[in-house]
């Protein structure tokens, strides 16, 4: 199994015919069963056009209606993001990934109004989108560094997704699947929603969880790791070995009101029993530890 997508989902892009659009679509489209996965595209005034077989349509809704879409991923240029993201959720997709950086912050919270009730999910804006390797992989991410396991991985740095999966493949750990929920300050799901569906996600046995400064996300969902979580989780905050005032991670990991400081991350995480790492480079061999000694091929595919 997995969580939120895989190898039964089907892609539409938003904003295929841009050639950030295309580049990645024709990344995921090559990807495990992304042949099958990726059944539409829309752009505006662009209908009836296909990009590499796959049809184009005016709207999402007209994607949905003749394709059986399920899922969104958006390329479209930040002014019209959070309007293409409305279009989704109208339509009444499961899931929209938000590709796209830069978003006003405006736009987005009336967005995030606009969503209240209805049944879409949203990850992002501003991230690397969601693989379940060796299934399906929506967004920007290297498909070939991946390899299917029982390890789910959350993270608002795309960057530091990428080290994350590194380090668990040195370690022969696979991944169930891997969600990169993005660093805006206005966005979808959090880590304590991501961990809430790993918790309950069969397939996965143990989840590493990147945060950065900023917020208090990470310390919610340590909260709710005590008090819930069946499996081991591994943690991170980007910045933490960082000097003070030297601290950077997204445009959205903002200090404000004495909040979302890492060290004040840190110590809820290491409250809540989670095994925290020293840095990206240790992320596997920590979570090894935890595990009992490490992976192995054992941990491929299972």
């Amino acid at each position: 199994m997995s969580i939120l997508i895989d190898r039964n989902t089907r892609v539409v892009t938003q904003g295929i015919t841009g050639k950030t659009g295309q580049f990645h679509t024709k990344m995921g489209w090559e990807y495990a069963n992304g042949r099958n996965c990726y059944v539409a595209g829309v752009t505006p005034k662009k209908g009836g056009q296909s990009y590499e077989g796959i049809p184009i349509f005016e709207t999402v809704r007209e994607a949905k209606e003749k394709t059986g879409a399920t899922v969104s991923v958006i390329y479209v240029p930040p002014p019209y993001a959070a309007a293409a993201i409305d279009e989704a959720v109208d339509a009444g997709l499961d899931l929209v990934i938000c590709i796209t950086e830069g978003i006003p912050v405006r736009d987005m919270i009336r967005t995030r109004y606009r969503m209240q009730g209805k049944k879409t999910l949203l990850i992002g804006p501003n991230c690397p989108g969601v693989i379940t390797p060796d299934e399906i992989k929506i967004g920007i991410m290297p498909g070939h560094i991946h390899k299917k396991g029982p390890v789910g991985v959350v993270s608002r740095s795309g960057t530091l997704t990428y080290e994350a999966v590194g380090q668990l493949m040195e370690q022969g750990l696979g991944q169930s699947t891997c969600v990169g929920i993005g660093g805006d300050p206005v966005n979808g799901l959090k880590h304590v929603d991501v961990l809430r569906m790993f918790n309950d996600d069969p397939a996965t046995e143990a989840v590493v969880m990147v945060g950065e400064i900023g917020g208090t996300n990470e310390e919610e969902a340590a909260r709710w790791v005590k008090a819930n979580m069946k499996k081991p989780v591994v943690g991170f905050i980007a910045g933490v070995t960082a000097p003070p005032g030297k601290r950077m991670g997204h445009a959205g990991a903002i200090i404000s009101g004495g909040k979302g400081k890492a060290e004040d991350k840190v110590a809820a995480m290491e409250s809540a029993g989670i095994a925290i790492a020293d840095s990206p480079a240790s992320l596997g061999t920590t979570l090894a530890k935890v595990l009992g000694g490490g992976g192995g091929k054992g941990w491929f595919s299972r």
